[in-house]
């Protein structure tokens, strides 16, 4: 059986939470521009809770979407095919400040099969990533531009982010094998 270990509790997440969304407010001052695209699965509720936060500092509704990897991904040999969920986007990307949204990050590859994904769809201006859990580990060449935790951790542990009923991140735990 692994061994669990919690390693942020839901007020400690909520503070980095927060520090990362005032760290997407400074670097784009209007904010008429952005729009938070929640990797499928677990970043689509962080997401939705960025852009709670954001529409309260930009004192307008952020637009909030969602994208799955599921077919641009380049280890579908190796992993199988899970259940696809939706891509849904608010509108047309083309120049918009897309902020995609993870809960870990860990090798890259989820977040490289996302934008091949969110490319299909038009060209946005630029697109930042946003993870509330940097745990190392890459494989690709792929940095987050605003993190809630840089969280060490072995290969091969787990890093888990529990939400709660609400679908707010709860706790977030490292399973030990």
């Amino acid at each position: 059986m692994p061994e669990e270990r919690t390693v942020l509790e839901a007020d400690a997440i909520g503070r980095a939470w927060r520090r990362v969304a005032h760290e997407i407010a400074e670097a784009n001052a209007d904010g008429d521009t952005v729009l938070l695209v929640g990797i499928q699965r677990g970043g689509v509720p962080l997401a939705q809770l960025l852009g709670e936060t954001l529409g309260g500092i930009f004192g307008h509704i952020v637009a909030t979407g969602s994208v799955e990897p599921g077919l641009h991904r380049d280890d579908l040999s190796q992993r199988g095919m899970t259940e696809l969920l939706p891509t849904e986007l608010p509108g047309d990307i083309s120049d918009k400040v897309i902020v995609l949204v993870d809960d870990v990050l860990y090798t890259g590859r989820t977040v490289r099969a996302s934008i091949d994904s969110l490319l299909g769809f038009g060209r946005p201006r630029c697109i930042r990533l946003a993870v509330l859990i940097d745990r190392g580990h890459r494989e690709l060449p792929i940095r987050p531009d605003f993190v809630g935790k840089n969280l060490p951790s072995h290969p091969d542990e787990r890093v888990e982010v529990r939400l709660d009923k609400s679908g707010g991140p709860r706790t977030v735990e490292i399973l030990s094998p």
